[in-house]
């Protein structure tokens, strides 16, 4: 490269780096520009909750208040009375009470009173329409659904099927109850077949038990009816036993 053409070149990047200098000015002040035109984004406000967001707010905060007033009922002071000691020692019995176990139980002076707090129950159930009442059982004494009740409550219960009694279970344990105590003899000779096997099932579901042997030959043990049995039946003593007139089917 000769010195004439280093002279222009040395000219030339002279003249260029102002031009240079120019177009970064030029750009810093569109910059600039743009800047003072430009627009801050807006914050984005949150969507707007349904009309109804606050009805149901409350609605669940109502629901939440009502449960905690339910729950709160547990620990509310309450006076007790005579009264309302047995009507809680039946409630959560679930077996039959004599008097005499609901005096020890409730700490009283004399059946007399148990007596009465039972008569007032029953008067306060049948004024408020209540679907229970206290009712003698096996010598004692339990809350009772009111057999009208009965249609529902079948549907409710779900009877285990080793609980279930087969006809013959039923025939068998009729014979025991209405002529306790009996022998097995007897109890086979009236229902035609072998029962033995059907009172060891009676046996073992509590319905039936040994109640002695019989002064006969052999001395053969002679069967009865359990506890359990009036229980089940809703029976308080074998007194209560339908009578065979009763069972006879309607000419």
């Amino acid at each position: 490269m000769t010195e004439q053409q280093d002279e222009i070149f040395e000219e030339q990047q002279m003249n260029d780096e102002p031009m240079e200098a120019i177009e970064v000015d030029n750009t810093a002040s569109d910059f600039s520009a743009e800047t003072d035109d430009f627009e801050e984004p807006q914050r984005v406000e949150p969507e707007a909750e349904p009309a109804d967001f606050e009805e149901n707010m409350f609605a669940e905060a109502g629901e939440e208040d009502d449960d905690a007033s339910i729950d709160s009922t547990l620990d509310e002071k309450v006076e007790t009375t005579v009264e309302s000691v047995i009507e809680a020692i039946l409630f959560a019995s679930d077996e039959p009470l004599t008097k005499a176990r609901l005096v020890k139980i409730a700490e009283l002076s004399s059946s007399a009173q148990v007596s009465e707090a039972i008569k007032s129950l029953n008067a306060k159930y049948r004024a408020g329409n209540c679907s229970f009442r206290v009712e003698r059982i096996a010598g004692g004494y339990q809350m009772m659904t009111l057999s009208v009740y009965n249609t529902w409550l079948i549907k409710m219960l779900k009877v285990k099927t080793d609980s279930k009694l087969t006809q013959a279970a039923l025939e068998t344990l009729a014979i025991i109850a209405y002529k306790q105590p009996i022998i097995r003899a007897d109890v086979e000779g009236i229902r035609g077949v072998a029962s033995g096997e059907m009172i060891r099932s009676l046996m073992y579901k509590g319905l039936v038990k040994i109640v002695g042997r019989a002064e006969v030959i052999g001395r053969p043990m002679l069967y009865g009816t359990t506890k359990k049995f009036l229980e089940v039946f809703g029976l308080n003593t074998l007194k209560d036993l339908p009578s065979v007139e009763e069972l006879k089917k309607p000419s």
